[in-house]
C-alpha cells in the first residue's frame, strides 16, 4: 500500500492521454519497501492500470553463499521455479503486459512463451550490463535481450549496445523521483532545522570516499556522509569518525529528512556505470533540497545552472561553490525551490517517465499487424 496520497502535478489518467485504456500488468521484480522497483509499481497503479506482482525476492536462498552463486550464474532450481511461477501467473491472469524490473533470472524460453500467448514484455533496467563496473549476474539477462518486445535503459550508449545484441526496440528513460516519498519539507523549514552542512547520502562507488575526504580533511568543510556500512571500510578511521553518520543506509522518511536537513546536497555520477545523470539528483530536487551536482550534459539539459541547481566539474570548483552557497541561505532556498518546480514541471517523477514507456509500447502494438491467436 502506498504511504502517501500525494500525486505529482500534471499526472493524467489513461483516458486523458488518448491511449488504449487501463492495462493488466504482471510486474516481476525484487521488491521491498526500500526498492525503487516498488515505487514504479505504485506509479503504474496511479496511472490506472491493474498490477499483479511477483516478488523475485521470494526466490532468494537463505544460504548467503549459495545465493551469491545462484545470482552470479542465474541458474538453478530457484531460477527455474521463478520462471514456472511467472508463466503460471500469466496463464491464470491473462495480462496485456509482463513488466520485469532488473529481473536477471528470466529465461529466454519464458519470454518466447509469453509472446506466443500474445503478451507483450518490457524490461526496465536501471543498471548497465555493458559498463565497466563488472557487476555479477548478467549471464542469462544478456541472452534475454532479443526476446523482449521493449527494453528501457538509462544511457544513450546502451541503445546501441542493446541493438547490437538483437533488441527489438529500446527506449531511453531517465531515472525519477517517487512523489509519495520525495516531497518538500513543511512550510517554514529553514537552516534552524538543518544539522548537515555539506551532505552526501548514498554509496561509495568510484572515488567518492577520496573526494569527500578531501573536502572534509584538506579543506575543512563540514561534510556529513550517510549510507551503508561499507563506508566504514572505504574511509579511514579518522574520516569515519569525522564524517560518517548513522549505522546504515537511509531509506524512505529517513532519506527524505536527510535531504531536508542538509544545507547542501551533493549528487555524484557513477562513472564506472557510465551514468549520464544521477538518480539522486531528481530525488533531491523532488524533496526540495538544494542540489549541487557534477556538471555533465545529462544534468545541464535538465536543470538551469545556478538557477535550478549548482554544478561543478572539479574539486576546486566544488569548494568555491560550497564557500559561496553554504553561508547564503536565501540563495539556497531560491535555487532549491526552482529546482523542485522544474522537476515537477518537466516530469522528473515516476508517473511521467512510466507513461512514456507505456506510450512507446502502445505505439509498437499499434504498428503490429492484427493476428488471430
Amino acid at each position: 500500500m502506498q504511504p502517501d496520497a500525494r500525486v505529482p502535478g500534471g499526472a493524467r489518467s489513461p483516458a486523458q492521454s488518448g491511449d488504449a485504456g487501463p492495462l493488466k500488468i504482471v510486474y516481476a521484480a525484487g521488491m521491498s519497501l526500500n526498492d525503487s522497483s516498488l515505487y514504479r509499481l505504485w506509479a503504474l497503479e496511479r496511472l490506472g492500470h491493474r498490477v499483479v506482482a511477483l516478488n523475485a525476492f521470494d526466490y532468494r536462498l537463505k544460504n548467503v553463499l549459495l545465493e551469491k552463486i545462484v545470482h552470479r550464474l542465474a541458474a538453478g532450481p530457484t531460477v527455474r521455479r521463478l520462471n514456472r511461477d511467472l508463466l503460471r501467473l500469466a496463464e491464470r491472469e491473462k495480462p496485456d503486459l509482463v513488466w520485469t524490473d532488473k529481473l536477471l533470472g528470466m529465461q529466454p524460453k519464458t519470454l518466447d512463451r509469453l509472446r506466443a500467448m500474445g503478451i507483450a514484455t518490457v524490461s526496465y533496467m536501471i543498471d548497465n550490463p555493458f559498463g565497466t563496473r563488472q557487476d555479477p549476474g548478467w549471464r542469462l539477462y544478456m541472452k534475454d535481450i532479443p526476446h523482449y518486445d521493449l527494453h528501457v535503459v538509462q544511457r544513450d550508449a546502451n541503445i546501441a549496445d542493446y541493438r547490437m545484441r538483437g533488441a527489438r526496440d529500446v527506449i531511453k528513460i531517465q531515472t525519477a523521483y517517487e512523489p509519495t516519498i520525495h516531497f518538500p519539507p513543511p512550510a517554514g523549514w529553514s537552516d534552524a532545522d538543518r544539522d548537515r552542512g555539506v551532505s552526501f547520502i548514498g554509496t561509495p562507488y568510484d572515488q567518492r570516499g577520496e573526494f569527500l575526504t578531501r573536502l572534509w580533511q584538506e579543506f575543512g568543510l563540514p561534510v556529513t556522509v550517510s549510507g551503508g556500512l561499507v563506508w566504514k571500510r572505504r574511509l579511514s578511521a579518522q574520516a569515519v569518525a569525522g564524517m560518517y553518520r548513522g549505522n546504515g543506509e537511509l531509506f524512505r522518511a529517513e532519506y527524505r529528512e536527510g535531504i531536508w536537513k542538509s544545507k547542501i546536497n551533493l549528487s555524484l555520477l557513477t562513472h564506472s556505470n557510465q551514468d549520464e545523470f544521477a538518480h539522486k539528483s531528481f530525488e533531491i530536487a523532488g524533496c526540495g533540497g538544494f542540489l549541487m551536482v557534477e556538471r555533465c550534459e545529462g544534468h545541464l539539459s535538465r536543470f538551469v545552472e545556478d538557477k535550478e541547481a549548482v554544478f561543478f566539474s572539479t574539486v576546486e570548483e566544488c569548494i568555491r561553490k560550497i564557500a559561496l552557497y553554504l553561508p547564503d541561505e536565501a540563495a539556497r532556498e531560491r535555487i532549491a525551490r526552482a529546482g523542485r518546480q522544474r522537476a515537477e514541471r518537466s516530469g522528473y517523477h515516476n508517473d511521467h517517465q512510466l507513461r512514456l514507456i507505456l506510450d512507446r509500447l502502445q505505439s509498437l502494438r499499434d504498428a503490429q499487424p492484427t493476428t488471430n491467436n
